[in-house]
C-alpha cells in the first residue's frame, strides 16, 4: 500500500466523520435558542447564536435569511453556507399552527 492510498483512505474516513459532526439541520431563526442556532448552523457558535437571539429580541423577527447579516459576526458567507438550513417563519405564524 502506498502512502497516497493510505492517506486517501484516511482522508475519506475523515470526510465522512467530519460531515456527521458539522452543523446542518433546518432551524427557524425566529424561534430557535442560541444553542439550537449554534448546533444547526455552520460557523455559528454559542456566542453568535446568542447574538442572533438578542438581535431578534431587540429588533423583532427576521424577515429573510439575509437579515442575519445585520447581526455582528454574521456575514454573507455564513448565510450562504447555511441557506439550505435557515427557515424564516414569524413566531406569530408558527404559534397559529
Amino acid at each position: 500500500m502506498s502512502l497516497n492510498e493510505f492517506f486517501g483512505g484516511v482522508g475519506a474516513l475523515m470526510l465522512v466523520f467530519s460531515s456527521s459532526v458539522v452543523a446542518g439541520y433546518s432551524v427557524n431563526i425566529n424561534s430557535a435558542s442560541g444553542a439550537e442556532l449554534a448546533d444547526a448552523l455552520d460557523g455559528v457558535g454559542q456566542l453568535r447564536g446568542q447574538a442572533i437571539v438578542e438581535f431578534r429580541e431587540t429588533y423583532g423577527d427576521f424577515q429573510s435569511a439575509e437579515a442575519l447579516t445585520q447581526v455582528k459576526g454574521i456575514g454573507v458567507k455564513t448565510v450562504e453556507r447555511n441557506r439550505n438550513y435557515i427557515i424564516v417563519v414569524p413566531v406569530a405564524a408558527e404559534a397559529g399552527k
